[in-house]
């Protein structure tokens, strides 16, 4: 069983795991790989001496032909520059036929046999007659993905409320599984401009901690629940600071009581 690495094809494409080949290759390289009945360059993100994987626990989309040499590089600039021309091009073909499309970004295979151009519409569109104009102006093949508002932020990128670049563009590798439930768990006001990333969708973050909290929270009172203090009094939890391991109890006549629970243990 060869040893698969993953990486990062082109410049806005997915992650993928590529069969090894004996190819010395190091975290940070580029190198150009077989996929798709094509050749690319990709970026690779994993670690080729402690984190390879066996092909039994992963299926290789492809493999790596060889590290990228100074002539590769250079075709990877040339390929960016004309993709920029084909964006352009491809815009005002889509105003000339008022599709109802917004295109995003454009790229060339590594081979220059293919160019994609991912765009972001309300629902599906007909872009067939697109695709033939488009082919006969490059005479190579075209792709049209259509793509949703997360892949939009990780494509376009640009920074968060909390100053940093976004989270998708930067790192991450994949979405993670959001919903509002990780929000109202962590306590979190549920105020869409509160937990709303550039996307309009839910922070990415929010996913980060959400085991944590989750396991804090079990040996806390819930909001709403009824509770009585040490001292006999009965009340009702009217919030609950997870983090800070306290609960304010609403004991009626317009007394409150703060109460702090002991730090879990960490064994």
């Amino acid at each position: 069983m060869g040893q698969l690495i993953q990486v990062k094809i082109g410049e806005y494409r997915p992650v993928v795991f590529l069969s090894h080949n004996d190819i010395v290759c190091k975290r940070d390289d580029i190198v150009i790989i077989e996929y798709e009945k094509g050749s690319e360059y990709a970026l690779v993100i994993s670690d080729t001496q402690r984190a390879c994987l066996t092909a039994a626990d992963q299926v290789a989309a492809g493999k790596i032909i060889r590290v990228a040499t100074d002539g590769d590089l250079r075709q990877v600039v040339n390929n960016q520059m004309k993709a920029k021309e084909a964006l352009e091009t491809c815009r005002r073909k889509i105003a000339e036929a008022k599709l109802d499309m917004q295109l995003i970004k454009s790229e060339y295979s590594f081979d220059s046999s293919k160019i994609l151009f991912f765009f972001a519409a309300e629902g599906r569109v007909d872009f067939r007659n697109l695709v033939k104009d488009l082919a006969k102006m490059f005479r190579v093949r075209i792709e049209l993905k259509q793509i949703g508002v997360r892949d939009k932020a990780k494509i376009v990128g640009g920074y968060g409320v909390c100053g940093r670049e976004l989270c998708c563009s930067s790192y991450m590798k994949d979405f993670h599984p959001l919903s509002i439930k990780m929000a109202k768990d962590q306590g979190l006001p549920l105020n869409p401009s509160k937990i709303s990333g550039v996307c309009s969708r839910i922070k990415c973050c929010m996913a980060y901690e959400f085991q944590v909290y989750r396991e804090m929270s079990k040996t806390l009172p819930k909001m709403g629940q009824k509770f009585t203090t040490e001292a006999g009094e009965k009340g009702r939890i009217i919030n609950v600071d997870i983090l800070k391991r306290q609960v304010v109890v609403d004991l009626g006549e317009g007394k409150v009581q703060r109460i702090v629970f002991p730090a879990m243990n960490s064994n």
